[in-house]
C-alpha cells in the first residue's frame, strides 16, 4: 500500500473509530493525518520526542485497523453507497441515500 493511500485509508478510519482512541492519540492523528503535520512538528507542539509521536501513531493505527477489521463500518458505508449508485429504482435509491446521510 502506498503511502498516500494508507493516509488516507488511516484518516477514513480515524472519522468513524477515532472517538474511540485517547485524546492525546486522537490530536497525534488529526495533525499527522488530516493536518499534514511532520513527526518533528508534531513533537516539538506536544514536548515529546519524535520517536514518541511515531510509536503512539503506530499503536493508534493498529487500533483503527483492528476496529475496522472487527466492525467493518468503512466497508458496510462502502458497500451502501455501492449499491444506491448501481439501482436503477428512483424510490430505492432515494431511501439508500437517506439512510447513508443519517448514519
Amino acid at each position: 500500500m502506498s503511502n498516500n493511500i494508507k493516509n488516507v485509508y488511516i484518516s477514513r478510519l480515524f472519522d468513524y473509530y477515532g472517538d474511540l482512541l485517547n485524546e492525546k492519540q486522537q490530536l497525534l492523528v488529526d495533525c499527522y493525518y488530516n493536518q499534514d503535520f511532520s513527526l518533528s512538528e508534531i513533537a516539538e507542539n506536544e514536548g515529546i520526542t519524535r520517536q514518541g509521536v511515531s510509536d503512539s501513531l503506530k499503536r493508534a493505527e493498529a487500533f483503527l485497523i483492528s476496529c475496522e477489521e472487527k466492525l467493518g463500518l468503512c466497508k458496510k458505508f462502502d458497500d451502501l453507497k455501492s449499491l444506491a449508485s448501481n439501482t436503477n429504482d428512483e424510490q430505492s435509491f432515494k431511501i439508500l441515500i437517506d439512510f447513508i446521510d443519517n448514519l
